[in-house]
């Protein structure tokens, strides 16, 4: 698979040997994780994999009657995180310095790698992270027409609506949306919808893609496809890139991952008066649980969005549970 491949040639030269000894690249991997002198962990499948000490394959991690077995993994060492670090980096991991204190970087291809250590602190606010000690590599992958069965959902007399997806993290709602920015902007047919053939015109999309994962820009060039109409603004604060944007861009559409600063709320604000239509993503794991957040369920009560789109059920990763109308009345 080709993320895969992609995965497996941003480690150290000692792992990479493992992983691809263990045919690492059949599996459709979710998230590898490091863990300093515990098992290198696959999630992959449905379920949790551990590498044998000698590379040789993957095992199950659940053992019988549901116990856990690690007797011959290969521990993750150290050296192996601090190296898969560096190489990652390119060897200028204090370049990432403003994304670690977020707890995570993004490299090539949109992969992100979350990181945890000890927190290095300035009054109230993170410096940086230091003595890392875990990490968890999250394949990015585009799932090309993910989207398709809840885009008549997202359209009311043959407009978008502005829409939101709810999920817990891991939940699929970066790929959800990164595909739907793809349908938005390059115009779809889905056949027959309610008896009758439905038709959308492609419209222009603004991204603010502020962890370089839904466009994957490497030097400014997006490596996904996020279609034809779409602009990329690449590793810029949601809050001043939405603003930006609408005032140099001009896009029918703004699209961003991940809102829920205040600032980030103040700028959907912006261009639901501006007149864009919005599409966005939030963690959370019902409609209630968005309403209660201050400032978030502020915006859900003054009509910010005309759809919420539910993640989630313990399946896989995008399965929607649920598509809601503005008024929280549950979509057919």
């Amino acid at each position: 698979m080709e993320e895969m491949e992609q995965v497996i040639r941003i480690f150290p030269q000692k792992l990479r040997r493992l992983l691809k000894q263990a045919e690492t690249d059949r599996f459709q991997a979710e998230e590898m994780r490091l863990r300093a002198g515990r098992p290198f962990l696959m999630a992959a499948e449905g379920k949790d994999w551990f590498l044998l000490s000698d590379g040789s394959k993957w095992m199950p991690a659940a053992g019988r009657g549901g116990q856990e077995i690690y007797g011959e993994a290969y521990l993750t060492a150290p050296e192996d995180i601090r190296d898969t670090l560096e190489y990652m980096s390119r060897y200028s991991l204090y370049a990432y310095d403003g994304e670690l204190r977020q707890g995570f970087l993004t490299i090539q291809g949109g992969h992100r790698i979350g990181v945890a250590g000890q927190a290095v602190t300035e009054g109230n606010r993170i410096k940086t992270i230091r003595h890392i000690s875990c990490l968890n590599v999250r394949v990015a992958r585009q799932v090309l027409g993910c989207s398709k069965p809840v885009l008549p959902r997202l359209y009311e007399g043959g407009r978008l609506c502005s829409s939101l997806i709810i999920s817990p993290p891991g939940g699929g709602k970066t790929t959800l949306l990164r595909d739907l920015i793809r349908q938005v902007s390059n115009g779809w047919e889905n056949g027959e919808a309610g008896g009758r053939v439905f038709r959308a015109l492609g419209l222009s999309v603004g991204v603010v893609d502020e962890r370089s994962e839904l466009g994957a820009c490497s030097q400014g060039v997006m490596q996904n496809d996020l279609g034809i109409r779409t602009d990329v603004l690449d590793n810029c604060p949601k809050a001043e890139g939405i603003m930006m944007l609408i005032r140099s861009m001009a896009p029918r559409v703004v699209a961003v991952d991940e809102i829920g600063g205040e600032e980030d709320l103040e700028a959907i604000r912006y261009g639901k008066n501006c007149g864009c239509k919005l599409l966005a993503t939030v963690h959370g794991c019902s409609l209630e649980d968005i309403c209660q957040k201050p400032v978030l369920g502020e915006l859900v009560r003054e009509g910010a969005f005309e759809r919420f789109v539910l993640l989630g059920g313990g399946g896989r990763p995008g399965t929607v549970m649920a598509v809601f109308d503005g008024k929280g009345g549950i979509l057919p």
